[in-house]
């Protein structure tokens, strides 16, 4: 095995590694915003909020439904655009064209298809951490402004 076909067959599940840990982040932060906006609906329903305090937490609300959709965005299969590699090129096969389609060694066609869905993965996942952060901040705000409004 040449030392081109090791960095390649690395590179390869490298990024495939990193496409996976990027679902996996966004699936753990996407039940976490569950959590978050189910804990917002329980005190919005069981008190007396003030006006202030409705509006930001409402705010903050849009703000975590905004991120939820960035993630499912995030985890929405992309099976390569318009020239796909590997995968779902496959499907569109018979079965003697994929003995030939894997005589030819596309390793780094794949690895480009992979590599650009993983850093718009990865934008998106920063982006839905970002507004994840912000959303909390403002639930935080109008828990402070619903419990010195009622007390």
């Amino acid at each position: 095995m040449s030392y081109q076909d090791t960095a390649l067959t690395a590179a390869h599940a490298e990024v495939k590694a990193e496409l996976a840990r990027t679902d996996t982040k966004a699936s753990l932060l996407l039940a976490f915003i569950g959590a978050m906006l189910a804990g917002a609906w329980s005190v919005a329903t069981d008190g007396h909020l003030t006006w202030a305090a409705l509006v930001i937490g409402a705010a903050g609300v849009a703000v975590l439904l905004v991120a939820a959709g960035l993630l499912l965005f995030t985890v929405r299969p992309n099976l390569g655009g318009a020239r796909p590699q590997g995968f779902p090129l496959w499907a569109t096969l018979t079965p003697e064209e994929i003995r030939d389609a894997l005589r030819e060694d596309n390793r780094d066609a794949h690895i480009a298809v992979l590599s650009r869905i993983a850093v718009l993965k990865f934008g998106r996942l920063r982006r839905a951490i970002d507004l994840t952060c912000l959303a909390g901040g403002l639930l935080v705000v109008a828990g402070a402004l619903a419990w010195v409004g009622g007390s």
